[in-house]
């Protein structure tokens, strides 16, 4: 079904799904500590409750975009969907700790489930030369969720601490229900055939990672880590770091965060698309990767809330606009295989979301400097990389 006939339904749709489903996943991070008062657990548990949504949304990411590819974007969604309700709800009761870890694992393979076949999707709707503009689109409504979660989640938990993830709950069974009434389906029937008959059956992510390693797109899979690696070793350790050197307080913080990924947010829906166009996928990533990599030095010379908040905004914007370009130029290799390589991009995500801040937090306990000084020498490497990678040829369908 081609993009000109669907129009822009389907992308908005796509979009407050998004929104939904990051939104949830950052609840959890003011309302933490409370639920680890109440149930007697330990900072170190908390730690492993966050990181356990990134587990499997790691383990199920490539299942997710090969089955998108099998029975179609829609069903895919749908469920992905009905699994992240599940977990708000499961979360918003839970009354022991394990029954707060089976809430993040099950969200985590919603996430798998509801991501790689919306960027499948996304493919599927756009040409060439819009895919650009569409996955910045839809990379800004993650980063918008990302950004806006925690302040939700707090304001929210103002009435009850429970109260976001019922609210949660109720939000993500809308959009649940929307997109099953509005969204339609983009692969036909004789397309999910040929893929369930041709593609080859892959057991688990460790075999599909190994596979991943020979495809002409695989430069990219190691961008989109080093990216969200980046990403989340800054915001990890930014509010520690901002603290203990410069004696910030919370308002401060939330200020710079927020004000910072808001602005680089909007300059990614509203620039991207021309800014592809002109420069091409390429000159983005490289550009992006130095900026950024500069930002997190920059970050070490001055306390000042104006110069912080700049460098913020510096870092953000760059990180906002490489991954649609990431994202853009994946797509375009990933030939007749959008739903895997979908499921191989979240999947590399994910590992860069449980690496980066568990790394950071070790750094941070050596020397306060020196998280965004080995983050900074990771994004000059992917620099590197991006410099001397060259586009191949498309993927070929598995046989």
């Amino acid at each position: 079904m081609s993009a000109t006939k669907l129009g822009k339904g389907p992308l908005i749709i796509l979009m407050i799904n998004m929104f939904i489903a990051m939104l949830g996943i950052g609840l959890i991070i003011p309302v933490l500590p409370q639920f680890m008062g109440m149930l007697g657990g330990s900072g170190e548990a908390g730690g492993y409750l966050v990181a356990a949504f990134g587990l499997t949304q790691f383990m199920f990411s490539p299942i997710g975009g090969e089955w998108s590819d099998k029975y179609g974007r829609k069903k895919l969604i749908i469920l992905g969907l009905i699994i992240m309700t599940v977990s708000a709800v499961l979360f918003a009761v839970g009354t022991a700790m394990w029954m707060l870890y089976v809430s993040r694992l099950i969200g985590g393979i919603g996430a798998a489930f509801l991501i790689p076949p919306m960027m499948a999707y996304i493919a599927d709707i756009t040409t060439l030369e819009t895919r650009g503009k569409g996955m910045g689109l839809l990379g800004s409504a993650m980063s918008l969720g990302f950004v806006i979660g925690p302040g939700v989640g707090g304001l929210l938990a103002d009435i009850s601490v429970r109260t976001p993830f019922y609210v949660s709950a109720v939000v993500t069974l809308m959009a649940t229900l929307v997109s099953l009434f509005l969204l339609p389906e983009t692969l036909s029937q004789e397309d999910q055939l040929r893929h369930r008959n041709t593609m080859l059956k892959r057991e688990n992510v460790i075999k599909q990672f190994a596979l991943s390693f020979r495809k002409p797109y695989f430069a990219l899979l190691i961008m989109i880590f080093t990216l969200t690696f980046g990403l989340s070793h800054f915001e990890t350790m930014f509010p520690f770091f901002v603290t203990g050197k410069f004696h910030y307080d919370e308002r401060d913080i939330a200020l710079v965060i927020t004000i910072g990924a808001l602005i680089g947010t909007v300059i990614q829906a509203v620039a991207i698309g021309p800014v592809l166009n002109r420069f091409g996928e390429k000159a983005v990533i490289t550009g992006s990767f130095l900026f950024s990599a500069i930002s997190l030095v920059l970050m070490l010379f001055s306390g000042n809330f104006y110069y912080v908040l700049g460098v913020a905004l510096i870092f953000f914007t760059a990180t906002a606009l490489m991954r649609p370009a990431i994202n853009t130029a994946l797509s375009k290799m990933a030939g007749d295989e959008q739903g895997v390589a979908a499921g191989m991009n979240n999947a590399y995500m994910s590992v860069g979301n449980i690496v980066g801040p568990a790394l950071a937090g070790t750094l941070f306990d050596v020397h306060i400097n020196l998280p965004y000084i080995f983050g900074a020498a990771i994004l000059m490497l992917s620099l590197i990389l991006a410099v001397n990678w060259k586009a191949g040829r498309r993927a070929e369908p598995a046989v």
